[in-house]
């Protein structure tokens, strides 16, 4: 069966919302447009306007509610949702404190507190230090859930591109080789170590799963999905074949 491009998701702002996408314009060594752009800063952290590791910024292995977040970009303006908060309309560039304080209620308070939301270089803000695109297997998915006995939600794992066709764990062996996705192409770099994030239902923000042992006990490893990065941009679009060269 030959791979297609089944699922493009971006997240705006750094752990918090999830939007889907039909189609995009990727650009060389960036990351998806608008995927992590933005991060909300906690207290204590230092941001010095370049990449920054994770533990600086509000994430949903820190705080679960989260990953119930979902996000719609207009324009110039972020719209968020969340079960138990009224929708919310933000402008990145303008000031955040509304935004700050719609997270409060659903953030633990034994976390440091949300305290500013903060641009991301042109390299993006995953948790990888490299301009990345995240590209992730459905049938690892489906093998995933088998092994957990429940359905696992693509949006635990906050990907970028989901691909279907190839064989369950099959993404781990593209690593070092090249995709080629509409009129684009993208090294596999690495794959993607796990964190608690993927412990949480998005559409209640709460922990029904236990994601990370169920890797170890089943593979061995708590991976899921792979790093790429994009070599040479263009278009690409659900449905899009996917081939593979070495």
């Amino acid at each position: 069966m030959t791979p297609r491009l089944a699922h493009i998701w971006r997240h705006p702002i750094k752990g918090i919302g999830a939007e889907t996408l039909d189609q995009v314009t990727l650009s060389a060594d960036r990351p998806l447009p608008l995927d992590r752009a933005w991060a909300v800063l906690q207290e204590g952290a230092v941001f010095d306007g370049g990449w920054s590791s994770c533990r600086n910024f509000l994430r949903g292995a820190k705080g679960p509610g989260l990953m119930a977040v979902t996000a719609r970009v207009e324009g110039n303006q972020i719209h968020l949702s969340h079960p138990e908060r009224p929708d919310l309309t933000v402008d990145p560039s303008g000031d955040a404190s509304d935004l700050i304080a719609w997270l409060g209620p659903i953030y633990p308070d034994t976390r440091p507190a949300p305290v500013a939301l903060v641009a991301a270089p042109p390299q993006g803000m995953s948790d990888a230090p490299f301009p990345s695109v995240s590209v992730l297997n459905l049938s690892s998915l489906r093998a995933l859930s088998q092994k957990i006995g429940q359905q696992l939600d693509p949006r635990r794992f906050r990907g970028n591109l989901w691909l279907e066709g190839l064989a369950p764990w099959e993404e781990f062996d593209l690593i070092g080789k090249t995709l080629h996705i509409g009129t684009t192409a993208m090294d596999v770099v690495e794959p993607i170590g796990r964190c608690r994030a993927t412990e949480a239902n998005p559409e209640t923000g709460q922990r029904d799963a236990n994601t990370l042992d169920a890797l170890q006990d089943g593979w061995g490893h708590t991976n899921f999905g792979v790093y790429a990065r994009v070599t040479r941009g263009g278009d690409i679009a659900l449905g899009d074949t996917v081939e593979v060269t070495a």
